[in-house]
């Protein structure tokens, strides 16, 4: 008779972080630590509360599309559309609204509740109406997802800035590329940052949910592990396909929705710009894998506090001029972050971080790149002594990584 079941132990095992996920927490602690040291205004201690709302707002805004892009990511795709598609999004609802009440757009009143729930609904159905095109694009045209989505990186922000200044040249005296949002419902939205934290907690519950608990979700990873075999196997590749673009496009609607509410206006020139790259890295540093067929919700979330907490470290720690140096420190913490992610695996593997020539001729270049940005950040004096510790650090690093492998060949040889 057993006297115990082991349910408990899968269900816990199910829910329990990941050593991924586990890395991610510690960095994400440790960022935390470091900018409340090295913050000159020491913000986190003397204003946790508005930090903290921060972080969570815009964490919550970037997760909400990074649980498109992992769908995307894990069903074997890639969606580079999504900083374009929130510009979109936000225009067309800007748009619906000014069509249906242009003389409260114009005065800044409100417009109404049945108006704010049409042009909701207007941004949303444009997210499938994008992710359907996207779909036909790589499912019949057979473009590469890279292909498709790179075209509509650049034709969904062109697209949305011609409706923006066709339709105020129509509905309003002059012709802007930009429509104020100044209804109640958006302000709301806007001050009270719960309404963005409690739907992205939805939003990765129903992903999770769906991921791990239903038919489509082991689609979605047999599409992405081996897309020849799950054909076989009788899935029908094409509607999972269609499926996994339609989420990752509406979930970027989504987001646009709260960026014109956060920023209080509908800017398709440059509003998102650039941030389909946040969402792919928040997937990836939280254990997507690029290939397809693997990734986490929790890991997906992980991934987007953690970009975002980073994000804030910069702009407190540099202050004037922080956004700079934004994508250039986010790009390397992102690399450090998988790297560093991906390192048991590569030891067990006996892979070398610096092997050969290539590995002889990366050390000057990262000691050279990690003296620049400390130097461009902290002064000359602190550029100089990083790229010499960097320097150092790499060149024992490689002395000890031939010895280990010698080592091995060694004792493989023996045998």
């Amino acid at each position: 008779m057993k006297l115990w079941s082991p349910f408990p132990l899968v269900a816990l095992r199910r829910w329990w972080p990941s050593q991924n996920e586990w890395s991610l927490l510690v960095a994400i602690v440790l960022a935390i630590v470091l900018t409340a040291l090295v913050d000159s205004n020491h913000t986190y201690f003397f204003r946790p509360f508005e930090s903290l709302r921060d972080i969570a707002r815009n964490s919550a805004m970037l997760g909400i599309f990074s649980l498109g892009a992992a769908v995307v990511i894990i069903a074997g795709g890639i969606d580079l559309s999504s900083g374009s598609m929130i510009a979109l999004s936000g225009t067309v609802c800007s748009v619906t609204m000014l069509a249906l009440a242009p003389t409260e757009m114009m005065a800044f009143k409100p417009v109404g509740s049945v108006v704010v729930l049409i042009a909701v609904l207007a941004s949303l159905l444009t997210g499938f109406f994008v992710g359907t095109l996207h779909t036909w694009l790589i499912t019949v045209v057979r473009l590469p997802p890279f292909i498709a989505t790179l075209a509509t990186l650049v034709g969904l922000r062109s697209f949305a800035r011609a409706l923006c200044e066709s339709s105020t040249a129509v509905l309003t005296p002059t012709k802007s590329a930009l429509i104020n949002v100044a209804d109640p419902a958006f302000k709301v939205v806007r001050d009270n940052v719960w309404f963005s934290v409690v739907t992205f907690l939805v939003l990765a519950f129903f992903t999770w949910l769906m991921l791990s608990r239903t038919v489509l979700g082991r689609h979605l990873k047999a599409l992405g592990g081996n897309e020849q075999a799950a054909r076989l196997a009788g899935i029908h590749t094409e509607n999972v396909k269609w499926f996994a673009y339609c989420f990752g496009a509406m979930t970027a609607a989504l987001a646009g929705l709260f960026y014109i509410a956060n920023e209080s206006v509908a800017a398709p020139v440059n509003q998102g710009r650039g941030h389909e790259l946040n969402a792919i890295a928040a997937a990836v540093v939280g254990g997507c894998s690029l290939s397809g067929g693997m990734g986490t919700v929790q890991g997906t979330v992980l991934g987007a506090f953690f970009l975002r907490v980073v994000i804030d470290a910069v702009s407190k720690i540099i202050k004037t001029g922080a956004d700079v140096y934004e994508g250039l420190i986010v790009g390397v913490v992102v690399v450090l972050a998988v790297t560093f992610a991906q390192g048991v695996n590569g030891l067990r593997h006996d892979r070398r971080v610096l092997p050969g020539s290539l590995g002889l001729c990366t050390i000057p270049v990262l000691a050279l790149l990690a003296g620049s940005l400390a130097s461009m950040t902290t002064g000359a004096a602190s550029g100089v002594a990083a790229g010499f510790t960097a320097f150092i650090a790499l060149v024992a690093l490689r002395i000890w990584e031939n010895r280990s492998h010698d080592k091995k060949v060694q004792v493989s040889n023996s045998q």
